[in-house]
């Protein structure tokens, strides 16, 4: 057998966080959810069923948390920061594809959701 492509993904990580441009953002906060498809090679582990192999769901949650927890104006350098985090701590990730949504957004709009997708490689 054959691998073709290897990917962990981690949907809607919820966190309170104070990342936006107007002054109330960063005192009043808000919900965001961070989601993570990362393209790694998990074969070996797979195989062997060793974590030793892989990358520990637990770590990419915290280091995703520490990441959210440092405040950004722009969502944009929050999904950079944790995708730099993420390739410097794990040599075997290929790709990463992230998307941060921010809840409930205060820009006079009737929308759920605004937020930023993008897809690092190496």
């Amino acid at each position: 057998m054959t691998t073709i492509s290897n990917n962990i993904i981690i949907e809607e990580m919820k966190f309170f966080a104070y990342h936006g441009v107007l002054p109330q953002e960063n005192i009043v906060g808000s919900v965001y959810k961070v989601s993570l498809n990362i393209k790694t090679n998990f074969t070996k582990a797979a195989i062997s069923d060793n974590l030793e192999y892989t990358i520990s769901y637990a770590d990419i949650y915290d280091m995703t948390k520490e990441e959210m927890e440092q405040k950004s104006m722009l969502l944009e350098n929050v999904a950079y920061r944790i995708c730099n985090r993420l390739f410097c701590s794990f040599e075997s990730i290929e790709e990463i594809n992230i998307t941060i949504y921010k809840e409930n957004p205060p820009m006079g709009a009737d929308c759920k959701n605004v937020g930023v997708n993008a897809v690092y490689r190496k």
